[in-house]
């Protein structure tokens, strides 16, 4: 994916997100090197490649929950560096993991997870994901897909630019795939940014980053 420089300024000076010359290896094995890209507002960008490839290495790098990578990432145009705390305070993420608690009811979760939402709001979340009357049932009762369905509540109660969602539509029926497609492009639509790692084609254009192209290992690593 390349993109181009204009009035001689920095790549990253004009995306909400980019990364230039990323490098990252797992087990003495290269995953990706001089990764470029830049993200921006309204644009949902697919990171693809069979497993192994690095797409959960680079959503932790993208998180700040590894440094296990050389090269720079940007936010706003600053380094990441200047921009982390403003760059959480943006972004919403749901992991592969539903990431709830079994003995607490998805009312309880979402208050837990999303402190500033009131009650008639959660309600609301729940019911557009499908939960409507379940908001008392303890979480450990429900349904693999029913428990997803309680994490992507928060996409309808917190008002985040980015998203990044790893996997999003694991364990959810048909139904409940195409309600979240619609609310990923209505978001991006809306300005926003969504980043999510998944096999499924969705219904419009995306922003393809493939992983797991052939990369040679580097000469100047001794372990």
């Amino acid at each position: 994916m390349t993109h181009s420089q204009a009035n001689n300024q920095p790549q990253a000076a004009a995306a909400l997100l980019s990364g230039q010359g990323l490098w990252c290896e797992r087990d003495d094995r290269v995953l990706f090197s001089q990764l470029d890209f830049a993200w921006d507002s309204g644009q949902i960008v697919r990171i693809s490649g069979p497993n192994g490839a690095g797409k959960s290495s680079l959503i932790r790098i993208l998180l700040g929950l590894s440094a296990s990578y050389e090269g720079e990432l940007f936010f706003n145009g600053q380094p990441m560096a200047k921009g982390r705390y403003e760059f959480r305070d943006q972004l919403l993420y749901l992991g592969h993991q539903v990431g709830i608690k079994a003995s607490l009811t998805p009312e309880e979760n979402l208050r837990w997870l999303c402190p500033d939402a009131a009650k008639e709001a959660i309600y609301s979340a729940l019911e557009q994901v499908g939960l409507r009357g379940f908001e008392d049932v303890l979480s450990q009762g429900l349904s693999a897909g029913q428990q997803r369905r309680v994490a992507l509540a928060r996409l309808y109660l917190q008002n985040k630019a980015i998203w990044i969602l790893d996997e999003p539509f694991t364990a959810i029926d048909k139904d409940g795939v195409a309600q979240l497609e619609a609310r990923i492009i209505e978001h991006a639509q809306n300005g926003g940014l969504v980043i999510l790692t998944t096999h499924h084609q969705l219904a419009v254009d995306v922003l393809e980053l493939e992983l797991g192209k052939k990369v040679e290992p580097r000469g100047d690593f001794d372990d």
